[in-house]
């Protein structure tokens, strides 16, 4: 098949944003098979037009959404594909699809962000030839939200890269310790985006409650505004809790992180359509501790591979499995031996792509 990847205009491709990393890692392995071209808005230090592991990478003129979209349509003028998939955008889906109306045209959801409930969102998804979520969580808020459009939705879970999230040696361990500046003690790490949805406040309170039983240290990578970053950090002080804040790292650099931890937790208090960072820390056979909300339940096994959190705005129940894994390192290190297992079994980036040229092809 000829596919043609629309990714969103604000990040480009490379980029470090969640949706930009996932267009990449599945259009690389789509490229196997498939001839795949991405098209990605244009940005400073990046070339027109480049090649990554088989897929070409087109930039076009952006700006904002309305400039974007025109220049997306310009190029795909005269051009043809089996399929063109556009993801989080469904207004650049309906308009693809009505300017090309003899190809086919999908959507790919990653979140519920670009889709409320309005008259406007609605027309746009009876032009998509498929609706893919990420996850059955997804699927069934779209098919609430959009009920007419529940006989074209369809699921394609994400992945991760297993070669490059691993199980750290014990040198890598120390290595990167070392290079961020991380004790020996037994280390709790996050993840993400540093904003209220998040649940780092939760998470602070939980790490303050379980250091009276075992000594804890916490990680926290990702980037958060100046405000709220100061509000965090006044929380750690007065709850004497010890954070490494490491900031937002690249994509390339993230394995490094997870490899520093002896555990992830995900406090998260609002839906989270799929949860990256768990498949993430799994891969790397780290116990997860999350939030049972959204897709999490989906990846991550209560007591097998990890512990979900019923009430998890209570810091009280993190507190609970950080001790209980922090007293009994075996038990981390079964989880995380089963995690890994369900993520090579279930999770990766190969799986993702043979489920989306399954359904691309039917």
């Amino acid at each position: 098949m000829n596919i043609l990847i629309v990714a969103p205009e604000q990040i480009p491709v490379p980029g470090n944003g969640s949706v930009e990393i996932c267009i990449l890692a599945i259009a690389k392995q789509l490229s196997r098979k498939h001839k795949v071209t991405v098209v990605s808005r244009a940005s400073k230090g990046l070339p027109v037009q480049s090649n990554e592991s088989g897929v070409n990478i087109v930039r076009v003129r952006s700006g904002n959404s309305k400039v974007y979209i025109a220049s997306v349509l310009r190029f795909i003028q005269g051009k043809t594909y089996d399929v063109i998939q556009v993801d989080n955008r469904p207004h650049y889906m309906s308009l693809i699809q009505k300017a090309f109306p003899k190809m086919k045209v999908t959507l790919f959801l990653h979140s519920l962000t670009f889709v409320p409930a309005t008259s406007h969102v609605a027309n746009s998804l009876r032009h998509a030839q498929f609706i893919i979520a990420n996850s059955s969580s997804l699927k069934q808020r779209l098919i609430s939200r959009f009920p007419d459009q529940a006989g074209k939705i369809r699921t394609v879970e994400l992945g991760v890269d297993t070669t490059r999230f691993h199980p750290a040696t014990e040198a890598e361990r120390l290595r990167y310790r070392k290079k961020y500046g991380i004790g020996d003690k037994y280390t709790v790490l996050f993840v993400g985006r540093v904003i209220a949805r998040k649940g780092v406040p939760v998470l602070l309170r939980a790490v303050s409650l379980a250091r009276k039983e075992v000594p804890i240290q916490l990680v926290v990578a990702g980037r958060g505004s100046s405000s709220y970053l100061k509000k965090l950090r006044a929380l750690a002080s007065k709850l004497n809790v010890p954070v490494k804040w490491v900031g937002k790292q690249k994509h390339s650099d993230i394995h490094k992180i997870y490899q520093i931890a002896d555990c992830f937790v995900c406090p998260s208090q609002k839906h989270e359509a799929f949860g990256l960072v768990n498949v993430e820390a799994m891969a790397s056979a780290l116990p997860v501790i999350a939030s049972k909300i959204g897709g999490i339940p989906e990846i991550v096994k209560h007591g097998s591979n990890g512990f979900l959190i019923d009430e998890y705005q209570q810091a009280e129940r993190f507190a609970e499995y950080l001790i209980r894994l922090g007293k009994n390192k075996e038990l981390g290190r079964n989880m995380g031996a089963k995690g890994r297992s369900s993520i090579i079994q279930n999770f990766t980036w190969r799986q993702t792509a043979d489920r989306l040229s399954s359904l691309y092809q039917s």
